[in-house]
């Protein structure tokens, strides 16, 4: 699919101009965007030869078809770099551009932005720790005291991979009580399998711990203090033209298109632990300057680094090749996506949806990448699209 046949446009938006300035340029010209590109990669020490490569690649796998567009966000040294490409919405009705306000279903990017560090709060004051029975919190687990906390978020809890939960039509509680009765695969710990199940529990650990929903949790102890101002879960009917849909539904005979993509978080009410989250690049590139800066946003300690040093080390040393953090995906896992040159200290996630977040503390670089790839169908694959880019990022990193 060529760019000019949908009519989307990139845009080369930098926000190492400082916020004012890129607010002024509201879509500069190819050479007044390549010019603010290479002065902004020079500032963050960066090659800016090397990494305009990623802009090729990027655009190389929109005119392909493999995309219909992206949001990329590169930071380091508290500068960002933006890039879009292609469309947000790519449909025979409607064309709409990605841009930098563009925001995307980050699938399962929720366990590692909201679930998460929401966890990590309670551990830091004192409200749970990761060996606590994971029962103590959902009783609805009934006498599974060998399931804890850590075993949740390390997707060893012994919960299959996958459970449908939508088309039974269970409410939310029956939701939560029907996991808790299911047969455990395997006996917790002495396994590794991927499961958005432990963390569905987790997003109700939360909710009972801050005794509020977990979308409201999320607001006012993760997204206000960091400032992701256009963070959060079930996006208002009116950010429809901002929100890139995702995949064709040939039961509503539509795209998914401000409603989660998942089925069971959509039964869930939009609102779980392991999905529903719907942001924009540079409110995930404030997220991952919190963990880079051990912990502080906004002058104030989100985090303790304590705990972030607890969650970006292995936990799973013992079930390799699974090389799991809390919840990060470490160098060597399955689902590394780091590619060949981000040091071994690097950790990241991905959701199904085309998303991507990946920090590498050795070079202080993030990466935020997101793609509706599921928008032209589910057998696209972008795993060596983030690899090259993460490549290219890594490869132009020129100055300690």
């Amino acid at each position: 699919m060529k760019k000019e046949s949908v009519g989307c446009a990139n845009d080369g938006g930098l926000s190492g101009l400082g916020e004012m300035e890129v607010a002024r340029m509201a879509r500069p010209t190819e050479d007044a965007a390549s010019e603010s590109w290479l002065a902004a990669a020079r500032r963050m020490g960066l090659e800016p030869e090397r990494l305009a490569h990623v802009r090729r690649v990027l655009d190389r796998e929109v005119e392909r078809g493999l995309i219909p567009g992206a949001s990329l966000l590169i930071g380091r040294r508290g500068e960002r770099i933006h890039y879009a490409t292609g469309c947000s919405v790519a449909t025979e009705r409607e064309k709409l551009p990605a841009t930098r306000e563009t925001l995307y279903d980050c699938a399962s990017l929720t366990k590692v932005v909201v679930t998460l560090p929401l966890i990590l709060m309670l551990v830091d004051c004192g409200e749970l720790s990761l060996q606590d029975p994971a029962a103590r919190y959902i009783p609805e687990l009934g006498d599974r005291d060998a399931i804890t906390i850590k075993h949740l978020l390390t997707h060893t809890a012994g919960f299959p991979p996958f459970v449908d939960l939508h088309t039974p039509g269970f409410s939310r509680e029956e939701i939560i009580a029907h996991i808790g009765r299911l047969p455990l695969e395997y006996e917790p710990g002495t396994a590794y399998v991927y499961s958005d199940l432990g963390y569905i529990l987790l997003g109700e650990v939360i909710a009972r711990l801050y005794g509020c929903p977990l979308d409201e949790a999320a607001r006012r102890h993760l997204f206000a203090p960091l400032g992701m101002k256009d963070s959060g879960f079930c996006p208002d009917p009116a950010l429809r033209p901002r929100i890139a849909a995702t995949e064709y539904i040939p039961a509503e005979g539509a795209h998914r298109w401000g409603r989660v993509h998942d089925d069971n978080a959509l039964a869930l009410g939009g609102v779980s632990g392991h999905a529903g989250l719907f942001a924009t690049a540079d409110d995930l590139g404030r997220y991952a300057e919190m963990w880079l800066n051990e912990g502080w946003a906004n002058g104030l300690s989100v985090l303790s680094p304590a705990v972030l040093r607890l969650a970006t080390v292995s936990h799973t040393a013992h079930l390799r090749p699974a090389n799991r953090g809390l919840c990060w995906v470490l160098k060597g896992d399955r689902w590394d996506a780091s590619g060949d040159l981000m040091s071994a200290n690097a950790y990241g996630h991905t959701g199904f949806t085309g998303t991507s977040l990946w920090i590498d503390p050795a070079t202080g670089v993030y990466v935020v990448l997101l793609t509706n790839r599921v928008h032209f169908g589910r057998d696209r694959s972008v795993a060596g699209l983030r690899a090259a880019v993460h490549n290219i990022v890594a490869a132009s990193v020129s100055k300690a």
